[in-house]
């Protein structure tokens, strides 16, 4: 008994502390949503990018506008909450948010249209395994992990991620020295990778090579 009430008062201020988001919502893309002025990212998940399009049976199919449209059919019209879990490196709100009883992570997971991301949960992976199985959404087709996608093109989605909070925009922005990415892994799924020396969270531990860029996509011999 000792044991489950220390426990409980260990548990009890990450609990209250848990800020909760409930309203309508708007969706940007496949893992984001506007509420309340701010714009908050899906936990566990990476869905294509907005203007990302994968190709199956031979054709171009966008993928990331499709991911979208589903996260919206989800969303459209109902009250969203979101307890949130933290914030990432550009400051969206990290949450996990649900329509109704719906875990939105989950279901997007689940129909094919967003990748579980391990690092941060393994809550959405067993939903990831089904739809492979399947062969639903982006497995289905050939496609470019979401991350992949973002480091092909660091300066277009760097700064929309800088610009992505309307809170934000009043902030100032964090110094280098505040910015602090784990490894290439979290750095690829904020969407920040590759990292430049001297751009905030870049790190020489992080540059095998030592090129100046971190983080950057692998390219073979």
């Amino acid at each position: 008994m000792r044991w489950t009430i220390g426990l409980v008062c260990l548990l009890t201020p990450a609990i209250a502390a848990a800020q909760l988001y409930t309203g309508q919502v708007r969706v940007i893309d496949g893992d984001t949503l506007s509420m309340t002025g701010e714009r908050i990212r899906l936990l566990g998940i990476d869905a294509p990018e907005a203007d990302q399009t994968c190709s199956r049976a031979g054709a171009a199919w966008e993928c990331g506008r499709d991911a979208a449209a589903l996260l919206s059919g989800l969303t459209d019209g109902k009250q969203v909450s979101c307890e949130q879990v933290g914030r990432d490196s550009y400051d969206r709100i990290v949450a996990v948010c649900r329509a109704g009883r719906v875990d939105l992570s989950e279901t997007m997971a689940f129909a094919g249209f967003a990748v579980a991301l391990p690092q941060f949960t393994a809550a959405y992976l067993d939903a990831e395994t089904q739809a492979k199985a399947r062969g639903s959404g982006i497995w289905s087709s050939t496609f470019e992990m979401p991350a992949d996608y973002r480091a092909a093109r660091p300066q277009q989605y760097a700064r929309r991620a800088l610009s992505s909070s309307p809170k934000a925009a009043g902030r100032k922005r964090r110094s280098a020295n505040q910015v602090f990415f784990r490894n290439c892994a979290a750095a690829r799924a904020a969407g920040a990778a590759p990292l430049y020396r001297g751009q905030p969270g870049y790190r020489s531990q992080m540059d095998g090579d030592g090129d100046g860029i971190a983080c950057e996509p692998y390219r073979g011999r």
